[in-house]
């Protein structure tokens, strides 16, 4: 049990380091090639079509019928509805501000599982709150007046309720994801997330630079890594994570993200370096670190 635990430690490890470096390529994708609606249809029916093609190569698995339920509705929520969200937030703000904003979800998945499962929070978790939330306050208060995105107040508000979909979707799906296999899962929540998703971003699909005859091999290969990556690799490894480890467990490593993503980021030059990331940052970190120390 013992090593089945370490693989999913390592496999939700390897997950966000995938996601940190998400960021700044999805902030490209969004500034010079495709709406942030037309990138999740591209991640949807792209990863569709990978998990149902794996899928016939695995033993068949029948999911129970309120299983799906969950499976799908969880999908929608956790997906497509946060990863909507956080395409959004990049559109008005930086890869490094909403990377922070991200680090919040160890917090935010504490807070929800206090309201919805009962869970305790004592005065250790309390003070990581605050220090989550101060954080937080830093970067909206020092860019009020404007940041280094088109608008980065609205951005970051984007990012939040991005992190309060995600941590919901970690709480409904912690039992389901126990009892199916990774792909079995995201087959299914990519098809549902496909068909939610094709209506609104059909219309604006032939405005697109990416699919039209001014398409490049770079955009190519960003919307790919995307695909493949950040979305197929990455989505296989969560659940499989949460079959040996608790859900807050899992959101504990989404700390990594900010680390990659500002670190890419201002090597590309999408951001620059201020004194309040660091500060922000150190805030969010420790208030994790708070809430791992009380996981253990």
């Amino acid at each position: 049990m013992k090593s089945k635990k370490l693989q999913g430690h390592m496999a939700v490890m390897t997950a966000n380091i995938i996601f940190g470096f998400g960021v700044p390529v999805t902030a490209l994708l969004l500034k010079e090639w495709v709406s942030p609606m037309v990138y999740m249809l591209t991640r949807c029916v792209g990863a569709a079509a990978i998990f149902w093609l794996i899928s016939l190569f695995l033993p068949s698995e029948h999911v129970e019928r309120r299983d799906l339920v969950v499976i799908c509705c969880g999908g929608l929520l956790g997906f497509v509805i946060s990863q909507t969200l956080a395409a959004w937030a990049l559109v008005f703000t930086s890869p490094v501000y909403f990377s922070i904003i991200a680090s919040l979800t160890p917090v935010a998945t504490m807070l929800m599982a206090a309201l919805f499962i009962g869970e305790r929070i004592n005065f250790t978790r309390s003070i990581a709150v605050i220090l989550a939330t101060a954080g937080a306050l830093l970067m909206i208060f020092t860019h009020w007046h404007g940041g280094t995105g088109r608008h980065d107040l609205l951005g970051i508000s984007f990012g939040m309720l991005s992190l309060i979909t995600w941590a919901f979707y970690l709480l409904i799906t912690r039992q389901v994801s126990a009892r199916y296999s990774a792909v079995t899962q995201m087959k299914w929540i990519f098809l549902a997330s496909s068909i939610a998703v094709l209506p609104i971003a059909w219309g604006e699909l032939d405005t697109q630079k990416l699919y039209s005859a001014a398409w490049q091999w770079d955009g190519v290969a960003e919307m790919a890594f995307i695909v493949v990556f950040a979305t197929v690799a990455g989505y296989v490894a969560i659940p499989f994570a949460m079959r040996y480890i608790r859900a807050t467990s899992v959101s504990i490593y989404t700390n990594l993200q900010p680390i990659v993503a500002s670190v890419v980021a201002i090597l590309i030059h999408q951001d620059i370096l201020t004194w309040d990331k660091p500060v922000a940052l150190i805030l969010v970190l420790l208030s994790a670190w708070l809430v791992t120390r009380t996981e253990r």
